[in-house]
């Protein structure tokens, strides 16, 4: 297809995404006459964008033309929807028009409906923290994208380990493919805990000390997550879809045993949860919520990061105390 949208918060997979279509397409010796980028911020950058795709391109290969970060699919006036619809489907087949957006498409909308009837649509959205099989899966999927064989426990754990940061799962694999040497050498979970920092892990270890009431241990992992750089509102998010899980799990087995089997979660990982969740009450659980949601309201305020978290962590350790 000539027109091709890229949409999500995953910004590192749409570089990639958008680096492989300038390889296949561009002649690197002709690239400078025929890829233009056109910047969110430049004046009438949609009309600039739809001109730029109908010139054909110069020497060989195709022309790119790469409207980032467009808002069209959010906002568009009727002058604007008219010269997509008379543009979009005349797109020659010598030209790649793509478009990229970190918002998800307001399907409502006229251009939207217009750019998904002419475009080949892809999304690029981070896996949430709390989807582990999703982000063991994605782990796979990258592992033999590399020609790199992973045993199951080292899936788990480097999943666990990078989350759902995709630019650190693939340095991460690029590290352990050097340890591995050679080809057809499989990487184990030992070879994964001597290499990769594990944030994300440390993250769900935070949650989980939090869960038992263990205010010195959370404050430890804390400190420890922010020497390491992770993001404050990053362990904040680990935090609250842990929660929710754990939440959600409680009141399952509350309301009926057998609702729990018939959910989306692999056997062994309702086990674990089950066997975590025996103490703490669904109660406390949903208490945690608000005070989660206000620490990330704290911090998006500019509250000091460590101070912040450690507060909130000291509350959150003596609600499960009580």
């Amino acid at each position: 297809m000539s027109v091709i949208l890229y949409w999500g918060d995953d910004e590192f997979a749409i570089a990639k995404a958008v680096n492989a279509i300038q390889q296949s397409a561009l002649d690197p010796a002709w690239m400078s006459f025929n890829y233009e980028k056109i910047p969110p911020e430049r004046e009438d950058a949609a009309i600039v964008a739809l001109d730029a795709a109908m010139t054909p391109p110069f020497g060989t290969g195709k022309r790119v033309v790469w409207l980032a970060d467009t808002t069209l699919m959010q906002q568009c006036s009727e002058q604007l929807l008219a010269e997509l619809e008379r543009t979009l489907p005349q797109v020659p087949a010598t030209t790649i028009l793509l478009l990229t957006s970190k918002n998800k498409p307001d399907g409502r909308l006229k251009s939207t409906k217009t750019i998904q009837k002419y475009a080949n649509v892809q999304e690029f959205s981070l896996i949430p923290p709390w989807k582990t099989e999703e982000l063991s899966q994605r782990v796979q999927i990258v592992a033999k994208e590399l020609g790199l064989k992973l045993t199951p426990d080292a899936v788990q754990l480097l999943a666990e380990s990078v989350g759902n940061n995709t630019r650190q799962l693939y340095l991460e694999l690029d590290k352990l493919q050097l340890l591995a040497g050679g080809e057809g050498q499989q990487i184990d979970r030992k070879m994964v805990a001597s290499l990769v920092i594990a944030n994300t892990q440390n993250s769900l270890q935070l949650a989980a000390a939090i869960r038992q009431g263990d205010t010195g241990t959370a404050l430890q992992l804390i400190t420890e997550l922010i020497d390491r750089n992770e993001p404050a509102l990053k362990i904040v998010a680990t935090l609250v879809g842990q929660f929710r899980t754990w939440l959600w799990v409680k009141m399952l087995v509350e309301a009926g045993e057998g609702l729990v089997e018939e959910q989306d979660l692999c056997p062994n990982r309702i086990f674990f949860i089950k066997q975590d969740l025996q103490s703490p009450t669904a109660d406390r659980l949903a208490a945690s919520l608000p005070k989660l949601l206000d620490l990330e309201f704290n911090l998006k305020r500019g509250g000091e990061t460590i101070s912040t978290l450690q507060m909130h962590a000291i509350e959150l350790c003596q609600g499960f105390r009580r």
